[in-house]
């Protein structure tokens, strides 16, 4: 395991046990709000993040740093993605934590060129760390790992249809769903990409691709031989686009292509 992934597992666990699991199952009713949108944040997410950037500049003292937080209470902030920066994400699956239920984790990447160059996923209750760096393959607490699919004759779809309109919502429902096992989503990037390559999912579907969201686990799991991009013109994900919809992740090119060809036969 490389010094800086040491160093980010450190402060993500260091976090993890000191800021947001004394909140786990253990919120006042005062301590989660509604971002808008049925969006949660809770007091944890905000300590979290404040906890995670006070570390990260230790690191690196001159990076600029996107929190969802930061940017909820200030989108100007947005515009740092088009450099080099920290992306945070210090609770994904806030839904599942305020209800007090599996899964949730913490979401680092270090991008630069608009483009994640190195990515972490944490996972709060089991304590799995996988890590990606551009060009170096991705591990699974310092183990090295390569994307499997299933195998299923039916191929394993996690395929999100909050935030999608009624009309995007029901072509999915008509034209796509049909091919695959459809299977439950997690609420949760910091599990859906790990699923994606460890062979328990075979494609997924998201339609909001926020940075905090995606840009660790696009690098990991491409980094493990699967493969993210958008499914109109088969672009990778860029962490700069971040009013861009649509985006598919798969655990091969192939059933990646089978899902965009499908996704775009719509439009035709």
């Amino acid at each position: 395991m490389q010094t800086l992934d040491r160093e980010i597992l450190a402060l993500v666990r260091d976090v993890t046990d000191s800021v947001i699991l004394p909140r786990y199952r253990n919120l006042a009713s005062g301590e989660v709000e509604d971002k808008g949108g049925g969006d949660p944040v809770t007091v944890a997410d905000r300590e979290s993040e404040a906890a995670l950037r006070e570390g990260l500049e230790r690191l690196a003292p001159n990076l600029p740093f996107v929190g969802e937080e930061l940017v909820h209470e200030d989108p100007a902030a947005l515009d740092l993605l088009k450099g080099p920066c920290w992306i945070v994400d210090p609770i994904d699956g806030t839904r599942n934590f305020a209800s007090g239920q599996p899964p949730f984790g913490v979401l680092i990447a270090r991008a630069d060129g608009g483009m994640a160059q190195s990515g972490w996923i944490y996972d709060c209750l089991t304590g799995r760390f996988c890590t990606a760096h551009r060009g170096a393959g991705a591990f699974v607490n310092g183990e090295r790992v390569t994307s499997v699919a299933t195998g299923e004759e039916s191929p394993v779809a996690a395929i999100s249809l909050i935030f999608m309109d009624d009309a995007k919502r029901e072509a999915m429902i008509e034209h796509i769903c049909p091919h695959y096992r459809l299977t439950d989503i997690p609420y949760c990037a910091a599990e859906q990409y790990p699923r994606l390559a460890l062979g328990e999912n075979d494609v997924s579907i998201f339609e909001r691709t926020l940075a905090w969201d995606h840009a660790a686990g696009c690098l990991w799991l491409e980094e493990a031989g699967g493969m993210a991009a958008r499914p109109d013109d088969s672009s990778p994900y860029r962490v700069d686009e971040w009013d861009r919809k649509g985006l598919v992740g798969a655990a091969t090119p192939a059933l990646w292509e089978a899902m965009a060809a499908r996704l775009n036969s719509l439009q035709a």
